[in-house]
């Protein structure tokens, strides 16, 4: 018989099984109490790819000076951890600390789910914005708040076949765009080198970081609006599209380069734009008889700028979730993490650059005339636009420089249309906006 409160027979049961609860319920706590309270708190770090995996490395020494705290990290792909992500938000699931890509952090502040971090870095002996690159701290500031603190960067810079650029009479690296374009079209002329440089036309941040330099914000009025028609960026583009129009660089994909190592060897193109990744890649996959002959260079900038030119700041940071309910010990291990010597240990696990210049020369990393490159460039960055949209964004200004690189509509023309799709893409960020 079901258990109500209609009779007398019944509240009688109700009463009995009531007893019955609380004896249980009783007995439970007393349990629970007689074990004692938790003599430790249970963090949940989420890491992508293969920072994920080194992370658990450096774990025990953080468990080691903080006893009372105990860290599980879980490990993902980055083709998930997007996803994943947002679904633990939405779920109310979502770990102490993660780490998240620096192009993310504007999407995820936006629906609430970051805790801002100002308050503990003022009160910190350990984090000091001043030894961290400053374009690289600026992609965790959003809406003068801060959200995350940089683990590690990355950005874009030149690498080039130096033996093939001093054949060509370029002894020194090219500062300025036009510079630039005559190296490559020198070394073009001896033959010996197909094509002065490699822009794959699926990929964005070529185009993006020029932009950049030409001093363009590429989103106006707060990120509310394109502002790919202006000036600023329509200078950029075109220096971006003439050299595939002047045959400085092919008109391909990068789909279309069946292995960028063996043609870089061969000669087929003598530079390219690419990450720090690519030094490791260089020494393992070049022949030994081209090992001194490659090197990497900052990026040149517009002529009349100061030298060198911007780049993109890139890389992951950490962050704590506004869930999290052990928000005073996830900033000890963000601490934990931030501190210079396990930056520069975390830079020999995984290969990644530091985000401190302290940690750079605690690595040694200062002493490789590549990294050396990079560490000039990373002086020299600044972020893409701090708005959720900005991956969509990313893919229609290469769609849009694939169109008019091939011929199908005029730079003008494109980039209006350019403008009137980006426009339309953040309208509901506009409405947003509007009313908060």
């Amino acid at each position: 018989m079901p258990i109500t409160k209609g009779s007398v027979a019944n509240r009688e049961t109700w009463t009995a099984a009531t007893r019955v609860l609380v004896a249980a319920a009783s007995l439970t706590l007393f349990a629970c109490v007689g074990s004692g309270p938790r003599d430790h708190v249970e963090l949940r770090f989420w890491g992508m790819g293969r920072e994920g995996e080194v992370v658990g490395q450096m774990i025990p020494e953080f468990e080691r000076l903080h006893p009372g705290i105990k860290v599980r990290v879980q490990q993902m792909p980055w083709t998930a951890a997007h996803e994943k992500l947002l679904t633990s938000f939405v779920g109310e699931a979502t770990p102490d600390v993660a780490q998240l890509g620096n192009t993310w952090v504007p999407e995820f502040e936006a629906i609430g789910a970051l805790a801002p971090l100002g308050g503990h870095v003022r009160a910190s002996a350990v984090v000091d914005s001043a030894d961290y690159f400053r374009g690289i701290w600026d992609t965790n500031v959003v809406n003068d708040t801060l959200f995350g603190i940089p683990w590690y960067v990355d950005t874009r810079l030149v690498f080039y076949r130096k033996d093939l650029f001093a054949a060509a009479g370029v002894a020194e690296p090219p500062r300025t765009w036009s510079a630039w374009r005559d190296a490559m079209r020198k070394v073009q002329r001896t033959g010996k080198a197909k094509w002065g440089i490699l822009l794959p036309t699926n990929e964005w941040a070529q185009p993006v970081a020029l932009s950049l330099q030409a001093g363009s914000p590429i989103l106006a009025q707060g990120g509310r609006y394109g502002a790919f028609s202006d000036s600023a960026f329509a200078r950029a583009f075109h220096f971006y599209v003439s050299l595939y129009r002047d045959s400085i660089a092919p008109t391909v994909s990068a789909s279309e380069i069946s292995n960028l190592y063996q043609e870089f060897a061969r000669g087929t193109f003598a530079s390219f734009i690419s990450g720090p990744w690519q030094i490791g890649e260089l020494k393992n996959r070049l022949p030994d008889s081209l090992q001194g002959a490659w090197a990497a260079m900052p990026l040149p900038a517009p002529d009349g700028q100061p030298y060198p030119g911007l780049s993109l700041a890139g890389g992951s940071s950490v962050v704590m979730f506004a869930g999290s309910e052990h928000k005073r010990e996830a900033w000890q291990l963000i601490e934990f993490l931030s501190e210079p010597a396990q930056q520069a240990k975390f830079a020999r696990l995984t290969g990644d650059l530091p985000a401190r210049e302290s940690a750079w020369k605690l690595a040694k990393l200062d002493s490789s005339a590549a990294m050396v490159a990079f560490l000039e460039q990373l002086r020299h960055v600044a972020p893409t636009p701090k708005v959720p949209e900005w991956e969509n964004i990313a893919t229609k200004v290469f769609e849009t420089g694939e169109r008019v690189v091939r011929g199908r509509v005029s730079e003008k023309d494109a980039l209006a249309q350019l403008d009137a799709e980006v426009n339309a893409m953040l309208e509901k960020r506009r409405w947003l906006l509007a009313r908060r």
